[in-house]
């Protein structure tokens, strides 16, 4: 009897319903348009003392529709681009318009949004020549003011969970980078991490993820997303490659776009639909990983380097001075471009495989 009874119990167990994970659809017309009549988050401003950069510092604080100081909420610092500051998010894609609607449609959790200012020097703005490498450096400073002075001032000013398991962190470009820096490089601080297109700033996968198994065990979500005719891919390609040799579970989406706020919006609309809720792996390889062919758009913003042989198109300069580099191998299983340091080119569809590299010089062709 007692054996019977075990195998009805055990015949009950495994035809049970699958419990899945709905699948995060690309946003819809209308996502980020202004509604009236529905429930709106705040937006303020902040300062703070950073000990890391000498200064006060700024960020920009989004509080949810109903939001109580008698309630704890979790917390997701979005990060800027490198030519943005902490209002890039708010100037460029009205970020409290689309998680407000999100609210509306009760897909997301309440969660307080820190957009800081990512680039941790004194005179922080985003005048001049923002690819200057003293400003560049301050990209990768912010990592501790981040974490010895912007997230203690969070926590001890709202009521937020103090832990990693209700703490995200997520960017644009330089911003995408960072995430993927900062979050990867602190796995006891961010069990949630996104990166939206990643900018070269993003550390090469292995000096990015040294222990695979760690991120297996600490990761709640892991999100790589990028347009399909951006000429910065091949960083996010490179990352979730690794990731994938190494059975790292992670989300890696490609969508139509360019490098620009219309890919970030649906990236932001996305990304939020998934945090501080239960996560289904399984459901992570339906999101599109397929890139489309290079657009000839692609290159409208370019032209063939001065130190090309005459009618040779490849390499291409662009207006941001970044080298794009193409190469025809369609039976190649890998191709790297080598100028001292190794990069690693992307395959399209077509069998052309492609780079765009920043702040290089490039080689004379003799």
């Amino acid at each position: 009897m007692r054996q019977l009874i075990l195998l009805i119990s055990t015949l009950f167990v495994f035809n049970l319903p699958a419990i899945s994970q709905n699948i995060v659809k690309h946003a819809p017309a209308g996502f980020d348009s202004l509604r009236t009549g529905i429930p709106q988050g705040k937006i303020d401003s902040v300062y703070y003392a950073s000990r890391t950069v000498g200064t006060t510092r700024k960020a920009v604080i989004y509080t949810p529709p109903g939001f109580s100081k008698d309630k704890k909420y979790p917390v997701l610092y979005l990060l800027h681009g490198i030519g943005g500051d902490e209002k890039e998010w708010l100037n460029g894609a009205q970020p409290q318009v689309i998680l407000d609607n999100l609210y509306a449609e009760n897909r997301i959790e309440p969660m307080i949004v820190v957009m800081p200012n990512g680039r941790a020097m004194k005179d922080d703005r985003a005048v001049g020549n923002v690819f200057d490498s003293i400003k560049v450096q301050a990209f990768s400073t912010f990592e501790r003011d981040l974490l010895d002075d912007l997230i203690p001032f969070i926590e001890k000013t709202y009521p937020v969970y103090n832990d990693r398991e209700h703490r995200a962190i997520a960017g644009l470009s330089m911003g995408g980078g960072q995430s993927l820096n900062f979050g990867l490089g602190n796995l006891d601080e961010f069990a949630w991490i996104g990166s939206f297109s990643a900018a070269p700033n993003t550390k090469k996968p292995e000096l990015l993820l040294p222990n695979p198994g760690e991120a297996r065990k600490k990761l709640k979500l892991l999100w790589i997303s990028c347009g399909d005719n951006d000429n910065l891919i091949s960083f996010s390609q490179r990352t979730h490659d690794y990731l994938e040799a190494n059975n790292v579970p992670h989300i890696f989406y490609i969508e139509p776009g360019a490098h620009d706020f219309k890919v970030w919006k649906n990236d932001l609309y996305m990304f939020t639909q998934l945090l501080f809720k239960p996560v289904d792996i399984s459901t992570f390889s339906q999101y599109s990983t397929v890139r489309k062919p290079p657009s000839p758009e692609l290159y409208k913003d370019s032209k063939p380097a001065s130190t090309n042989v005459p009618g040779v198109d490849f390499p291409r300069v662009d207006s941001q001075s970044r080298a794009i580099f193409r190469v025809e191998a369609p039976n190649a299983q890998k191709v790297q471009l080598d100028l001292k340091e190794v990069y690693d080119m992307v395959k399209g569809e077509d069998g052309v495989w492609t780079v765009t590299i920043t702040s290089i010089t490039i080689p004379t062709v003799r």
